[in-house]
């Protein structure tokens, strides 16, 4: 089971993917770790970003998607072109799972990769994604997706 993990920020949609086979998880590498949009108002901006992504799923063959959950209001909540990324993300075939980061902080704390992220061939940028993914993936194995 390959997963996507991403984080929406802003315009940017930093992706990380994780690997659950024969019991190991495993990082495959990825020819992107992130996709910007530079004009969330144009629609061809959001077509191409749609198009890019999706593309890149189907040539790693993901099987599924977590996002991280952005606040809708307050102080903390997310840009509109972060919703709209979301919107262009969540338009597959492919299941679509979007988490807190509540959750997320604490199935890290009580079930933590054994591997250091550090060892791991990400960017520091990579790491919410790449948590996001890790705890979709232990929800899936466990049976609390």
């Amino acid at each position: 089971m390959k997963v996507c993990g991403v984080e929406l920020k802003g315009g940017e949609a930093i992706i990380a993917l994780l690997n659950y086979e024969g019991e190991t998880f495993n990082v495959p590498s990825c020819r992107q770790m992130s996709f910007s949009i530079s004009n969330s108002a144009s629609t061809e901006s959001l077509r191409e970003f749609h198009f890019a992504f999706h593309k890149l799923m189907a040539d790693y063959k993901v099987d599924q998607i977590a996002i991280i959950e952005r606040e809708q209001k307050g102080k903390l909540a997310g840009s509109a072109t972060s919703f709209k990324l979301e919107a262009a993300i969540q338009i597959t075939e492919l299941p679509v799972a979007i988490i807190s980061p509540v959750t997320i902080k604490e199935q890290m704390k009580r079930n933590p990769p054994q591997a250091d992220f550090d060892s791991l061939d990400l960017k520091r940028v990579q790491k919410n994604a790449f948590d996001v993914a890790y705890v979709h993936q232990n929800r899936l194995i466990f049976g609390k997706a």
